[in-house]
């Protein structure tokens, strides 16, 4: 297991920053290399949670939209995350556990999106520490600094940014 992101000297971003590898930085900034990253990744995945597949508010249809948009702009896989609490076993009840998909999958690049982040934090260190997958967390409050880039307060807005910003490498499609 690697030791926790707080631990190595991590501090969550205030309100209109971001995170990125470690450090705050500026949100435009993280939104640029979130689109990058899945730009250029050879297996993207993204992982929806209930936060976005569950109209349990107002905000979570217009949320899911952007996300399909976002997913589509990047041709990522996608695992639905309706378990996300960490295991190692790859039989489980629910086959979509982040750690074992991104194992059995050879997963570059994976990011969650509507998970709960309390559960999110141990199975993301569990991926930082067991595999090379690049790992990006849109957060509906705190970011997360388990994952290598994040966005906190994550609305429609910040989903349709990154999306709009997708570019194919050159020589791609």
């Amino acid at each position: 297991m690697a030791p926790a992101a707080a631990v190595m000297g991590a501090v969550l971003p205030g309100p209109g920053r971001a995170f990125a590898k470690g450090e705050v930085a500026a949100e435009d900034e993280v939104i640029a290399r979130i689109a990058d990253k899945l730009a250029k990744a050879k297996n993207p995945a993204v992982c929806p949670g209930p936060l976005v597949m569950w109209e349990w508010s107002e905000s979570a249809a217009p949320k899911a939209a952007a996300l399909k948009k976002l997913i589509d702009a990047c041709g990522a896989k996608v695992f639905p995350m309706t378990d996300y609490r960490p295991k190692n076993m790859p039989t489980a009840m629910n086959p979509y556990h982040p750690n074992v998909i991104i194992q059995n999958n050879d997963i570059d690049v994976c990011l969650f999106a509507g998970i709960h982040y309390h559960y999110a934090n141990l199975m993301l260190r569990m991926i930082r520490g067991g595999t090379s997958c690049y790992t990006i967390a849109l957060c509906d409050y705190a970011a997360s600094d388990e994952a290598m880039l994040s966005l906190r307060d994550v609305d429609a807005a910040k989903i349709a940014a990154v999306a709009e910003k997708i570019k194919p490498p050159a020589g791609g499609s």
